[in-house]
């Protein structure tokens, strides 16, 4: 299982638009039409990543606490689908209706959105506030497949959290770790 870290964007990058393919619904759908009101999380994730299976659930809990309060999520997946199959569209629809995403999974298949957020791994999280901003780039927390340390999005909660009551993270923002994005 590969361990490669995340590119960490410089904080206040303004975030990219896109416009992708949302899996669930079979529609195109833009940055423009899915951030939140007081954030956007842009999470890259695959299918069959052991590191992504590793967090699935508690992403799933994370948007449905905090889209309540603002923060939209978006999950891509930026995967070179000729090479892993389960990565395509129609496999991550079931995906996404499996695991009950609360959040747009969206096909990158030219994989030009993971390039412009400069996304290396699967899970790869970039925090916005409502100005399109970078807040927080990074792990959701300590937890790895295989650490016996608990998935509960520590990290990525504490920079939710920042951004929602207006304060500075003053935390050590640490990369992500996990499967490097299956380039075409």
């Amino acid at each position: 299982m590969a361990r490669t870290p995340s590119n960490m964007l410089p904080l206040g990058t303004k975030a990219p638009n896109f416009n992708l393919l949302d899996t669930v619904s079979d529609k195109l759908k833009s940055l423009n039409q899915l951030e939140g009101d007081s954030g956007t999380l842009i999470a890259f994730i695959c299918n069959h990543c052991p590191f992504v299976i590793h967090i699935n659930a508690t992403l799933v809990k994370l948007a449905n606490d905090y889209q309540k309060k603002g923060i939209n999520f978006i999950a891509i997946s930026s995967n070179d689908v000729e090479h892993y199959p389960q990565d395509g569209p129609e496999m991550m629809k079931v995906h996404a209706n499996k695991l009950n995403y609360a959040f747009p999974y969206l096909y990158d298949e030219t994989q030009n959105a993971a390039k412009a957020y400069d996304a290396a791994c699967t899970p790869d999280f970039f925090l916005f506030d409502k100005d399109r901003s970078l807040v927080y780039r990074g792990q959701m927390d300590d937890s790895r497949p295989g650490n016996d340390i608990v998935n509960d999005g520590q990290d990525l909660k504490h920079a939710m959290n920042c951004l929602i009551e207006n304060k500075i993270n003053s935390r050590l923002q640490k990369p992500s770790i996990g499967c490097n994005i299956k380039w075409k």
